[in-house]
């Protein structure tokens, strides 16, 4: 779980620097084996979508951690990264309404303050 909180940290931090708005993280590793933790941002458009995607992707990278799996990367409507232990959600904002996945998780621990890790 602390390479996770590691992990959740690191990505938070890429998301803010590109401006993610309404980043949510979700604990889940008690509801569910897909991963510990969850989390969720918006992009005002494509190109902040894909800019807060690399971002992410280089934070994690240069504390050595790989991606499993990317996905949406471009359409970048909603990007999924896969990390194993965290999943990166990152939507247009219309999108991220659509889909609604904090509804749909809502039976996980969503963290209000990055510093409840």
């Amino acid at each position: 779980m602390e390479q996770s909180k590691e992990m959740v940290k690191l990505a938070y931090s890429a998301l803010s620097e590109k401006k993610g708005e309404d980043i949510t993280i979700i604990d889940i590793h008690d509801i569910s084996v897909l991963a510990d933790y969850f989390i969720i941002a918006s992009g005002a458009n494509q190109h902040q979508v894909q800019a807060m995607a690399d971002s992410v992707e280089e934070q994690l990278g240069k504390a050595g951690f790989e991606y499993k799996q990317i996905e949406g990367y471009d359409s970048a409507n909603w990007i999924l990264m896969d990390y194993k232990d965290i999943i990166v959600h990152i939507f247009c904002r219309e999108d991220r309404l659509f889909y609604d996945l904090e509804r749909i998780w809502r039976d996980g621990k969503t963290i209000v303050d990055i510093q409840e890790l």
